[in-house]
């Protein structure tokens, strides 16, 4: 289970800086905030349930490695295009900082979602 706590540690961090970037970086009223935040929700969940589903598969068989993590990931993808579409076409959020901070967020987290699976890697390799 270390893995998975050094992942929600650094996932933690990397919100708190986020965050403080964007409430103390940005001037007042530029931005709204609620569709940062909801962009937020959505991509903090969708790397949440993808290193979930990563590590629930890493001990298994190939097959069943690949069923989880590819079928997981389509899935994610598709609830995610759901939810903006039904976002953006509902105008629940303002447009731009709604996709501007989905997009930004999406790949600051990706990143991290990738490096918790090298870091997970790297610990069976040292292991074995």
């Amino acid at each position: 289970m270390k893995p998975l706590f050094d992942f929600l540690i650094k996932l933690c961090i990397l919100t708190v800086i986020l965050w403080a970037v964007i409430i103390w970086g940005v001037a007042p009223g530029t931005i709204d905030l609620r569709s940062v935040f909801i962009a937020w929700v959505m991509i903090f969940v969708n790397t949440l349930s993808g290193y979930l589903l990563f590590e629930y598969a890493f001990e298994r068989d190939s097959s069943s490695f690949n069923k989880v993590v590819f079928g997981g990931l389509t899935f994610r993808l598709l609830v995610m295009m759901l939810l903006v579409g039904v976002i953006l076409v509902g105008n629940y959020v303002s447009d731009y900082d709604f996709v501007l901070s989905f997009f930004a967020f999406y790949c600051i987290y990706v990143i991290v979602e990738i490096l918790g699976y090298q870091k997970k890697n790297k610990q069976k390799k040292n292991i074995a």
